[in-house]
């Protein structure tokens, strides 16, 4: 009976993955009002039913969805703990609001501001979210918060990380993001001491 149900689950897992990486690239594409729980099973190339039996409703699915893939890049972030270089480390928290993420979690803000039964929901997944990416720029940094002003710094990098994401969704300057992402590592190194 075991063989029988786990790839039965495999199969539930691998199609909940494939709804939620769906979810996230329709909402980078078509926004929020584009991106009905149908397009998105299309995408997957699964039923809409079977959507439906993963995520009751679309506030469900698109929520899942940032999450999953904001776990995600933090998964990516943790990898870089050990011998990483704070270019590294910098240029990885640049890349959480200058890709696709970035783009599906500003489609579910904005749509959440207007929506009162989704913002409550975004509202929360922001703050958990945001307070771990900053706990991990801190580790990955080296930062030390008691010291003035290195909190406030530390917090600087991923508002302007934030800002290059929503320049980027008008024009990817890439050399100008470079130059900028150069610049913070030099700030970085100023507040916080040479790694």
């Amino acid at each position: 009976m075991a063989a029988v149900t786990a790839p039965k689950q495999d199969r539930s897992r691998l199609t909940r993955q494939r709804l939620l990486q769906a979810a996230i690239a329709c909402l980078a594409e078509h926004g929020w009002a584009g991106s009905t729980v149908a397009v998105v099973a299309e995408r997957a190339g699964v039923s809409r039913g079977a959507a439906q039996h993963h995520f009751r409703t679309r506030e469900d699915l698109f929520t899942a969805a940032v999450e999953y893939v904001a776990e995600e890049r933090s998964a990516a972030l943790r990898a870089l703990r050990g011998p990483a270089c704070r270019a590294a480390v910098v240029s990885e928290l640049v890349a959480l609001y200058t890709g696709p993420l970035f783009r599906a979690a500003l489609q579910l803000w904005v749509a959440a501001s207007y929506e009162d039964q989704l913002r409550p929901r975004v509202t929360a997944l922001e703050a958990r979210v945001g307070r771990e990416v900053h706990r991990m720029a801190v580790e990955l940094l080296g930062a030390d918060e008691s010291v003035p002003g290195v909190r406030e710094t530390v917090q600087g990098l991923l508002d302007m990380a934030r800002g290059l994401g929503l320049a980027t969704l008008l024009t990817d300057d890439a050399a100008r993001r470079e130059r900028v992402v150069a610049q913070w590592v030099r700030i970085l190194d100023g507040v916080l001491g040479a790694p």
